[in-house]
């Protein structure tokens, strides 16, 4: 998440100063750029590990920051949220065991963590999207308590001038509103970096915008989100999203969002690109600075380009350049930041092979891009490589073909010859490639995901479903076998699960009717469906009434309205209810069902049914 000391208000003249700062970094980077000052003739590898935290019932935990507490280790920091934690990994030469040692020093602090978590009862998961996640983790008590997120999720919504707004559809439909940016908490990846010449950098960067679509394809791994069935890596959708800063309005306006792919090709250099960036991406994060760039380089010093970094570090594309420094000296690298986490370490060092052997094997005939595919192929490649994955066919220098072909016939073996350019162990490349052709043949992540829940909820109410699958996905990623051999589900003898909540059993997917509805409609719909209460919502979506098995005994008048015989005064519950307080309750009132509100918006119902092998109900 960037600099992690941000005040939560800038004033006017704070912001005035970093604009200045901005404006004399672009300028010292040219220079840095015109002098040759940037390191060349090596070739660097480095990545960013974010993984998950769970509890003992294999729901989300709280325990981030005392756990990085207790780690003491500077390659660990914080995520947004509580339940997230990030590795920030050494940089390699690019060549001989480079990967094995990424690999190495990656599972040597991944143990250190499990080391630390089993202290408060949680263990780690290496996931796209955590499939425990409920409403109930994306509250503010689950934020990492950092000016950085209270300032970004401040900015956010006073921009906006909404609360945000989701909008995903895939197999299913999620359509919700929220009042903080936790959703992109959500998200955990594996961001790969890779150190570029400064002077090649818009073939170099158009390259890596072509390849996306492929590299995605072959690696998605988030197919949900709080149940639904969205998109194959629905990442790519919940980022955008969840940080977006855009108003809609009545007015037809075309607005840039901060999560972005990118528009065009990009031209000239790096100085052009992040000029381009700064006119623009509004400026949403600032701070006091004290050096300025433009009179180190005059000095023949280095700059950090403090300023730039935090801008940039705002702008959220999925390849991003990044200006860094190593041993006093300036470098220019690629940020990979569309691969899921997970599903295993060896999983995520074949994705970091597979891309940085197609970085680094790039046919010269590919080196003018602009004049050879139009972009807007190439980002509608990438939207549908995270909706479909590697069952994508996408669109190739003027001819349609499958990912999974492209992959086979064209991608690994220029990724092979890139590796080898680079003199990779040939060990490696071998055991590293071939997980990606393996997987390519095979399963992927979300694919297991997908077919192993739809397995679960054959058997299972959602949300225990979502609590036996991740409970699988940890003791198939302890394994260590990449996911293209994870077996099957074995579906559970004890049903139960750790359901604690109103929220994980209730019924979602309900049939309502309005007060003027005929009451013989009602009926009908209770008959149809074999259920024994009918919640009756106002044209607003507000619960107003309910009608129940016994209305159809009593009620003679074919012509009865919802309205006439519902019953208006009405018990209700909350979702974060315990379940055992929702019993006592049905209990004390003699009652069969419990609606499920949030304010006064039905959210679902809770009946003696749904309590049925999860709790022992004395009316079930």
């Amino acid at each position: 998440m960037g600099d992690q000391k941000l005040p939560t208000y800038i004033d006017p003249a704070t912001r005035a100063k970093f604009v200045n700062h901005l404006l004399n970094d672009l300028q010292a980077l040219e220079q840095l750029l015109q002098n040759d000052r940037f390191e060349t003739g090596v070739t660097r590898i480095g990545a960013e590990q974010e993984f998950c935290l769970v509890d003992e019932k294999w729901r989300p935990s709280l325990h981030a920051v005392p756990i990085l507490e207790n780690l003491q280790d500077p390659h660990f920091t914080t995520e947004l949220a509580k339940y997230n934690l990030e590795i920030n990994l050494d940089p390699f030469e690019l060549q001989g065991d480079c990967f094995q040692q990424v690999e190495n020093q990656l599972r040597q602090l991944l143990a250190q963590a499990k080391t630390k978590a089993a202290e408060f009862g949680d263990r780690i998961l290496l996931t796209g999207i955590l499939p425990s996640i409920g409403k109930n983790e994306l509250v503010f008590d689950y934020m990492t308590p950092n000016p950085r997120y209270w300032a970004l999720n401040n900015i956010i919504k006073q921009l906006r001038g909404r609360d945000i707004e989701l909008h995903i559809r895939g197999v299913d439909e999620l359509s919700i509103t929220h009042d903080s940016v936790l959703f992109e908490a959500c998200n955990t990846s594996f961001q790969m970096h890779l150190q570029i010449n400064p002077h090649e950098f818009a073939q170099s960067y158009n390259w890596a915008q072509l390849i996306a679509a492929p590299v995605l394809g072959a690696s998605t791994n988030s197919p949900l989100l709080l149940g639904r069935e969205l998109w194959c890596e629905t990442r790519i959708a919940l980022f955008r999203q969840s940080i977006d800063l855009r108003a809609s309005s009545y007015a037809l306006k075309d607005q840039l969002a901060r999560v972005t792919f990118g528009e065009q090709w990009t031209t000239g250099s790096v100085v052009d690109f992040y000029r381009n960036e700064i006119a623009r991406y509004k400026i949403i994060l600032a701070k006091a600075l004290e050096n300025d760039s433009l009179e180190k380089v005059q000095k023949g010093e280095i700059p950090k380009l403090e300023a730039l970094a935090l801008h940039n570090g705002t702008i959220y594309r999925w390849n991003r350049p990044c200006f860094g420094m190593g041993g006093g000296i300036p470098h220019l690298r690629i940020e990979n930041r569309y691969i899921p986490s997970g599903p295993t370490v060896l999983d995520e060092m074949a994705n970091f092979a597979f891309w940085t052997g197609l970085m680094m094997g790039r046919p010269e005939r590919y080196n003018d891009l602009p004049n050879l595919m139009e972009f807007r192929d190439v980002k509608s490649n990438f939207i549908k490589a995270a909706r479909n994955g590697k069952e994508s066919v996408i669109s190739w220098f003027g001819k349609n073909i499958p990912i999974k072909k492209l992959i086979l016939t064209e991608l690994l073996p220029m990724a092979r010859e890139g590796l080898q350019k680079c003199q990779i162990d040939p060990a490696d490349i071998q055991r590293l490639l071939g997980v990606i052709q393996d997987r390519v043949c095979g399963q992927n992540g979300s694919q297991w995901t997908i077919t192993n829940y739809r397995k679960l909820r054959s058997v299972l109410k959602y949300d225990n479903a979502l609590i036996h699958l991740t409970q699988a996905m940890h003791e198939r990623m302890e394994t260590e076998r990449p996911v293209h051999e994870w077996d099957p589900i074995t579906l559970p003898e004890n049903p139960r699960g750790a359901s604690v909540l109103v929220g994980h059993i209730m019924s979602r997917q309900l049939y309502t009717v309005s007060p003027s509805d005929i009451a013989l409609l009602a009926f009908r719909i209770m008959e149809w469906k074999n259920i024994h209460h009918v919640p009756v919502e106002d044209a607003g979506g507000k619960l107003v009434g309910l009608l129940t098995a016994t209305h159809i005994n009593e009620t003679t008048d074919p012509d009865a309205l919802v309205s006439d015989i519902m019953k208006t005064h009405l018990i209700t519950t909350k979702s974060t209810t315990p379940i055992t307080k929702a019993m006592a309750v049905m209990a004390q009132y003699g009652i069969g069902c419990l609606p499920v509100c949030q304010g006064e918006q039905l959210v679902g119902i809770l009946t003696q049914n749904d309590l049925k092998g999860y709790v022992d109900h004395p009316n079930t």
